[in-house]
């Protein structure tokens, strides 16, 4: 009886827990509504940043550059 009893409980306990979920769900739900499409709107607005090529190949330059002068200082030292 006692695994039964506790069967029980553990479901009283989830059922809350679904209606605590529910309630913040319906909420949630509410809020959306009220904002309406403004939320959509912010998310359409956001455009991607687009790096040209050129730009692209001068921070590839750079960033080689910057490593084989550490590479550079690292040999010295080890030399």
């Amino acid at each position: 009886m006692s695994i039964l009893a506790a069967i029980k409980r553990e479901e009283q306990k989830v059922k809350q827990q679904l209606g605590k979920l529910q309630h913040q769900l319906s909420g949630l739900q509410a809020a959306a509504k009220a904002l309406g499409n403004s939320a959509s709107r912010d998310l359409a607005g956001v455009k991607e940043r687009v790096m040209s090529e050129a730009s692209r190949a001068k921070i590839s330059k750079a960033a080689k550059r910057r490593w084989a002068k550490i590479k550079a200082q690292a040999k010295k030292a080890a030399g």
